[in-house]
């Protein structure tokens, strides 16, 4: 590593030592109902968006392919965010409706990930949350052709005027691109800091209606 190196160097030993012991954490049976425990502390500990979570899917090549997205709604079915679905990974997922997510939460120093397949949730649900939106970013939604190529930011200010005016004070309806998808995991990883880089993982992996659990090494 040269002097100017931006990597950072590792942690000395007793910046391992200082290296705050979380306790148990695996307190849950059901990794749903952990998850929900963990994202509680995240909310309240992580300074921005602690339901921020990167979304990997592939592409028609099978190049990857990963982007922040936000975790809007989760229950018993699997987790739900929206966006525009001509986008890229709109297109990725109509093609292979399979992903992963992983939320990182720096402040607790915890991830957790998912992988499973992804299914669009219904107009009623779209329609629902589109309604909770700021009207600017309902706008927005009108205007922006996600993903593709833009010659200059000017062009995206007007199509937003233009949108602005074609609804003037109306109620702004969701557009037909614009919609949610739900991933139901089938592989959940719960990862937790430990001093020492002797971190610990559990993974939970869906058996029929119930999850079988197993220790990984860091």
């Amino acid at each position: 590593m040269t002097q100017n190196s931006i990597i950072p160097p590792s942690p000395s030993a007793e910046a391992y030592k200082a290296d705050e012991d979380q306790g148990e954490v695996f307190t849950k049976d059901d990794p749903l109902a952990l998850f929900a425990e963990w994202f509680e502390l995240a909310k309240k500990k992580e300074p921005n968006d602690a339901n921020a979570m990167a979304l990997a899917t592939v592409d028609a090549d099978g190049l990857p392919n990963v982007r922040m997205v936000l975790l809007k709604d989760m229950d018993a079915a699997g987790l739900t965010f929206f966006t525009n679905t001509e986008s890229a990974k709109g297109g990725e997922l109509a093609a292979n409706p399979k992903a992963a997510l992983c939320f990182h939460w720096k402040s607790i120093r915890r991830v957790v990930r998912f992988r499973g397949a992804v299914a669009p949730v219904s107009s009623a649900e779209a329609d629902a949350y589109f309604a909770t939106r700021a009207r600017a970013s309902q706008i927005g939604a009108w205007a922006s052709q996600q993903s593709r190529p833009m010659d200059t930011r000017f062009a995206l200010e007007k199509a937003v005027a233009r949108e602005t005016a074609r609804f003037g004070v109306g109620k702004v309806p969701r557009p037909d691109h614009w919609s949610g998808y739900r991933l139901s995991p089938v592989e959940i990883e719960f990862w937790i800091n430990r001093p020492f880089r002797l971190h610990e993982r559990l993974q939970y992996v869906r058996k029929g209606a119930s999850w079988a659990t197993r220790r990984l090494y860091p």
